[in-house]
């Protein structure tokens, strides 16, 4: 069974889609959620969902590691004709997993008591980001 999340970001942030990925998945008995983000400028993460403070801490930490190719410590980048996001953002995809593996047990996503499932953002700009999912 498959099927394709679409999410709009605002952008540079964590966008939580649980809820979405738990309608789909319910009633389909067990497996293996696979989900796979289309896209080499953002990631998709399992994260904490009960304190927003830790998405804010998480992109704050990414920014300050991987800062605009407009920083000086960045000047070493060649790939700067898409704007100053655009090649850290590909150097956090490239960090950060764009595929994640969910158990699902009974139709629901086996995720831990404080657990969500996010799309993290690296750019700018808004974007609507696709996000595969197979579950077999």
């Amino acid at each position: 069974m498959q099927t394709t999340f679409s999410l709009q970001t605002r952008g540079q942030g964590l966008y939580e889609f649980t809820r979405d990925v738990t309608r789909w998945t319910a009633g389909q008995g067990d497996g293996l959620l696979t989900l796979f983000v289309r896209h080499t400028s953002c990631s998709l993460l399992t994260q904490e969902n009960a304190d927003a403070q830790v998405q804010t801490d998480l992109r704050n930490y990414f920014a300050r590691l991987v800062p605009p190719s407009t920083d000086p410590s960045m000047s070493y980048l060649t790939h700067t004709y898409e704007g100053p996001d655009d090649m850290p953002a590909h150097i956090k995809a490239a960090m950060m997993p764009v595929s994640l593996s969910i158990p699902v047990a009974s139709g629901r996503p086996v995720l831990g008591t404080w657990q969500g499932i996010y799309l993290f953002e690296h750019r700018d700009a808004p974007h609507l980001r696709q996000v595969a999912a197979h579950l077999g």
